[in-house]
Order: structure tokens, then C-alpha cells, then sequence
């Protein structure tokens, strides 16, 4: 990247990251968002989702820096020598997934999910769900709190809480993970190619409510949800050297 690129400063709303922001735009020249050739993201893993999901459409290079509290997708922040660093950063690039639902009253949605989509029961009992992979059907019913499809960029978040594998960037694989499954009381999911469509049926849906959602939007009782990653679409983060996503990721399968 040439430090010639015109650079957008975001920040979360809390007052440790927008002083940093402050800072930075005291320091070096800045234009809009919408007019940069990269954004750099100041606050958590919260706020780079919120970037990506922002530029989707128009999707921009994004270089984090941790002014929140976990900070897995970001860089150390530094005040000084930004432009060298833009200069220096490797690029890992991501794709989304898009997930289409069907709800109970027949109405299609659609969302695209960074880190996963996951279906959820919205009532004390569990969800009943179908689950058939590439048109076959691999799980009859599944008795549990609901199941979870993960991205690799995304196997660190969620998907690692409820026990499912970490996932190298490059593996080519998403993660199928269940949520507190009741039956089969043994299935701990399953590593599917990254160009499997994933179908999972809600049954009794009317009894049993089930929510879908794709990071952050949720559609409720759901009927069906279709998931697939969405390679029409590159995301790009922008790391320092050694901190790349994928040593980032490999550092974690080891504590």
C-alpha cells in the first residue's frame, strides 16, 4: 500500500477510543470514510465487524488498532510512524457468508455474516432442526439450543465458546458446531468444505421458535436457513508483520 491512499479514521463511541482518534487526525491528513482508500478502525473486534459490515458493498481495506477490551482482529495501537506501517501491513483476505431465511409467515431475508450464522430457540424448549448439506440430508433432527455454521475468520469467536474447532484462514473449511445439543447427545459437529451450501429446517417451528442470525441481524421464527460462503465478495484486513490472522489464529489453538 502507498501512503499516498487517502485514510478515513473510525472510532467506537467510547472515550478511550475516540481521543486515539482524535489524536491520529491531529497528526496525519484524513478525508471521510466513504472517500478513503483505507479505514483505520480504533476500538475492539466489535467495531471491525462494524466496519466490514459497513463497506461491504464497497468493500475497503481496514487496518484495526485495539482501543477496546479483546482485540483479536485488531493491531497494537501506536501513535507514531502510521504510514509506515499502513506501508509494511500484510493483507489477509476474507469472504462472508450469506445467509437466506424463510420465516413462518413465508417472508424471505437475507444477511451476510463475517464471523457466523447461527440459529437459536427463542423459548424455554429446544429447537428440533433438519440439517442436509449440498442437497443431502447428514442429520435428520437435532435436539439442541440451536447449531452454528463458522467462518475460519470467525472460529475464534463464537464457535470456539460452544466448542467447536479453531480454524487456520486457509484451511478452506467451515465449521458446523452445535449449541448445547440434546440429541445426538455425542455429535460435536462437523468440518465442511468452504463451498458447501448448508440447509437446516426448523421442525415444529410454530411450537418451537427459532431465531436466525448473521452476526448481528436477527430474523425470528425462522423455517428454513440456507448458508453458503459468499465469494463474490473480499473483505481485506490489514495487519503488521508477524500478527497477521493467521498467526493470529494459530497462536490461539495454543492458549
Amino acid at each position: 500500500m502507498s501512503t499516498s491512499k487517502k485514510i478515513a479514521f473510525v472510532a467506537s463511541p467510547t472515550g478511550y477510543a475516540r481521543e486515539a482518534a482524535a489524536a491520529l487526525m491531529r497528526r496525519y491528513d484524513h478525508v471521510p470514510p466513504e472517500e478513503a482508500d483505507v479505514v483505520v478502525a480504533l476500538g475492539g473486534d466489535g467495531l471491525m465487524l462494524q466496519v466490514l459490515h459497513r463497506f461491504m458493498d464497497h468493500p475497503k481495506p481496514i487496518y484495526g488498532m485495539n482501543r477496546g477490551t479483546v482485540g483479536f482482529l485488531m493491531n497494537e495501537f501506536r501513535d507514531d510512524d502510521l504510514l509506515e506501517h499502513l506501508d509494511s501491513a500484510q493483507r489477509s483476505v476474507i469472504h462472508p457468508l450469506l445467509m437466506d431465511v424463510v420465516d413462518t409467515e413465508g417472508r424471505s431475508h437475507r444477511a451476510r455474516a463475517i464471523n457466523e450464522v447461527y440459529l437459536l430457540r427463542q423459548t424455554h424448549q429446544t429447537a428440533k432442526l433438519k440439517i442436509a448439506v449440498d442437497g443431502h440430508v447428514r442429520l435428520d433432527l437435532l435436539i439442541a439450543d440451536g447449531v452454528l455454521v463458522a467462518t475460519a475468520a470467525g472460529s475464534t469467536a463464537y464457535n470456539l465458546s460452544v466448542g467447536g474447532p479453531i480454524l487456520p484462514l486457509d484451511a478452506k473449511l467451515l465449521a458446523l458446531t452445535p449449541i448445547s445439543a440434546f440429541r445426538p447427545r455425542r455429535w460435536r459437529g462437523a468440518l465442511l468444505p468452504d463451498y458447501a451450501r448448508i440447509r437446516i429446517d426448523v421442525l415444529d417451528a410454530p411450537h418451537r421458535p427459532v431465531a436466525a442470525v448473521a452476526d448481528h441481524t436477527e430474523f425470528r421464527r425462522v423455517c428454513t436457513v440456507e448458508t453458503s460462503l459468499d465469494r463474490a465478495t473480499e473483505l481485506v484486513l490489514l495487519h503488521d508483520p508477524g500478527h497477521s490472522l493467521d498467526e493470529r489464529i494459530l497462536r490461539e489453538q495454543f492458549g
